[in-house]
């Protein structure tokens, strides 16, 4: 917990969930021709439930607004950032800029990243990459989101084009709040009954995505006394968080839920396993979103007081009012 004074009352609030992000993407007037890319769900749905750190490299690295357009020339693994018109090449001043503020956002401690797209600096990926001789590709990296990423290789990042689609925002946010409750947990010192804790109530969210995951991670766990606490802190984060980035499909979360309702079944009418049971093959057969046999499963694990149940992170990964499950 963190604790903080207002008006000489002490009060404790959980540490907030940071995310980075392109300024440009809240609204800040620091494109290179003085506008915005201002993203709505960004800026006023998932505002709600993170704290942003908002960047913007060209105007941090002292390139002003509004400023001469730029764009990557050269090899993909050695781009140069260059003026368009003038020929300027900012690509010393963006890595030395790029290397401090990587360090600066350590302290941090942020869960996650928004990169803006097609950016020379921010890009993530496919950003035009120009050749000698003016022929553009799509194998540029964006000079700042390069340094980012190597820096912080576990953390979830993502660009705002890519979380148009439902199925990459679900699992960009998840991604964000699983990273937080293990960065919580790491806060101390970690030991095997709270990492066998932390696994447990994990459990069917591994497996929507990744049952060989899940089973490396148990093997982890139970083999925990193996390991210093910060060796296991460490192989654990890596695997957890590379499990994440395993697609979910239709068919794993059918396969959980299938499971879940294991927990109850025999305590269900015919008539209700009947409705359930029509409510997962609905959403097999892509007539419904995951929310709705979702709904059901929870209702159950309350209405029977499945413990077990009631502590799986699988079943509210992140806030409803996100509404992610309403279209995947």
């Amino acid at each position: 917990m963190a604790f903080i004074v207002t008006r000489r009352i002490l009060v404790s609030r959980p540490v907030p969930i940071r995310i980075g992000i392109s300024r440009c993407l809240l609204g800040d007037e620091v494109r290179f021709d003085g506008g915005h890319k201002r993203d709505s769900f960004l800026a006023d749905t998932l505002s709600r439930h993170v704290e942003w750190v908002p960047v913007c490299p060209e105007v941090e690295a002292g390139f002003g607004t509004p400023r001469e357009a730029m764009r990557l020339v050269g090899e993909p693994t050695a781009p140069r950032l260059i003026t368009i018109k003038t020929g300027q090449d900012h690509t010393q001043a963006m890595e030395r800029f790029s290397h401090r503020r990587v360090r600066e956002l350590e302290a941090l401690d942020l869960c996650g990243y928004v990169f803006k797209k097609d950016s020379p600096s921010c890009g993530m990926e496919r950003v035009r990459l120009y050749n000698p001789h003016g022929m553009p590709s799509k194998q540029g990296i964006g000079l700042f989101a390069r340094a980012f990423v190597r820096h912080f290789p576990l953390l979830p990042v993502e660009e705002e084009g890519r979380l148009n689609d439902p199925i990459l925002r679900e699992n960009f946010i998840e991604r964000v709040f699983c990273y937080h409750r293990w960065r919580t947990l790491t806060q101390t010192r970690i030991t095997r009954q709270a990492l066998v804790a932390f696994h447990t109530t994990h459990k069917y969210l591994l497996l929507a995505h990744s049952r060989d995951h899940y089973q490396a991670l148990g093997q982890l766990v139970g083999n925990a006394h193996l390991h210093s606490p910060s060796a296991l802190a460490r192989q654990y984060g890596a695997r957890f968080m590379e499990a994440l980035t395993v697609k979910a499909t239709v068919r794993k979360h059918v396969n959980v839920l299938h499971h879940i309702v294991g927990y109850f079944t025999d305590r269900l009418s015919s008539g209700e396993k009947e409705e359930l049971h029509g409510a997962i093959n609905d959403y097999h057969q892509g007539l419904t979103p995951l929310i709705v046999p979702l709904t059901l499963v929870k209702h159950y694990v309350r209405l029977f007081d499945v413990t077990y149940m009631q502590h799986q992170v699988y079943l509210n990964p992140h806030p409803k009012e996100l509404m992610l499950r309403n279209r995947v």
